[in-house]
């Protein structure tokens, strides 16, 4: 692939005017996308309430179909967090809101952070918010071995894609944890609230023991394979970092955000969102446009594509080499 710094300089007026094209919501298109996400999900709840007297394992095989519309939800939830599924702003902030109780996801708290995450994507000097853990090799030759401990504690990949995501939207999620503005710790509170109203009215209906069995394990499926998304998003062989004085937007959008070409039946679930670099690149494109926009300009066209199961050597990725601007695994470090 060409440099994207090349492209910056050849056809980044033509790049804009491509993306600016995508860039405006169709109110039919979402209206529909919501109707086709939201409406099967709590289908598929109900069903699942009448399946817990025949077997539990139906109930969990209808739970990672609900998963799979949970996910959708989300990305429909995250594009009203970039003000990109609706012209309104308002409607935007609402249905992100009203979603965001059905993710366990406080709209307000969650928007702040993925702005910060797009905002500083591919820049090691400003990692830590709304990102994956990721240390330099040097940063962890010269960690203290309890630093190192827990690196590798959250880094491994029972803790980081199937105990860590549903600990994040069941629990962390519930808590104001550090200084928050005052609208983050108000989107906490409504959306705890919110999700209290929902216990108490299926306490009087259902049961909540019933309800339970049938809303974690949704959770639990569809927090896990988004935490996969977005890490394979920003973890992958070729990916781009850069420090502060050497980063580049365009560059990060086109190399350091990942083209995941998945299956149609899971690319529809997923919402076009393997259409990452052209999410990078603007965010104010409504998930139903990414994919056209990709096709649109020769620029994203020399994009390799990563499958499934090439996506899968990520998982071996640990450490940033900064000497070799790539990703590797603990075996690159000398010592422990």
């Amino acid at each position: 692939m060409e440099s994207p710094k090349v492209e910056n300089r050849t056809s980044a007026e033509a790049l804009d005017r491509i993306v600016s094209k995508y860039e405006k919501p169709r109110l039919s298109f979402s209206l529909w996308q919501i109707a086709n996400s939201v409406v099967p999900y709590l289908i598929i709840l109900v069903g699942m309430f009448y399946t817990l007297k025949v077997s539990y394992w139906l109930t969990l095989f209808l739970s990672v179909v609900a998963a799979g519309f949970l996910l959708r939800i989300f990305i429909i939830f995250h594009d009203c967090t970039h003000g990109a599924f609706f012209s309104s702003k308002r409607a935007n902030i609402w249905t992100g809101r009203i979603l965001g109780v059905l993710l366990f996801t406080p709209f307000r708290y969650w928007q702040h952070e993925h702005a910060q995450h797009h905002a500083t994507a591919g820049n090691l000097d400003e990692r830590g918010l709304g990102d994956i853990w990721t240390m330099t090799i040097k940063e962890y030759q010269q960690a203290l071995p309890k630093t190192k401990m827990a690196y590798r504690l959250f880094r491994n990949p029972l803790i980081l894609f199937v105990l860590g995501p549903p600990f994040l939207f069941l629990i962390r999620h519930r808590f104001i944890l550090g200084k928050k503005q005052v609208r983050e710790r108000n989107s906490i509170r409504w959306t705890n609230l919110s999700l209290l109203a929902i216990f108490y009215i299926m306490h009087l209906t259902v049961g909540l023991k019933s309800y339970f069995l049938i809303q974690v394990p949704v959770i639990v499926f569809a927090s896990c394979l988004g935490v996969w998304l977005f890490y394979v998003q920003h973890q992958f062989e070729g990916v781009y970092w850069e420090r502060q004085e050497g980063w580049d937007y365009l560059s990060e959008a086109l190399e350091g955000s990942s083209f995941y070409k998945l299956p149609k039946v899971f690319q529809w679930f997923t919402g076009n969102i393997g259409f990452h670099h052209v999410h990078h690149l603007s965010p104010k494109i409504p998930n139903y446009n990414l994919e056209a926009c990709h096709c649109d300009h020769p620029a994203f066209l020399k994009i390799k594509p990563i499958c499934f199961l090439a996506s899968l050597k990520s998982l071996s990725f640990r450490l940033w080499d900064e000497e070799h601007r790539q990703l590797v695994g603990y075996n690159a470090v000398q010592s422990f």
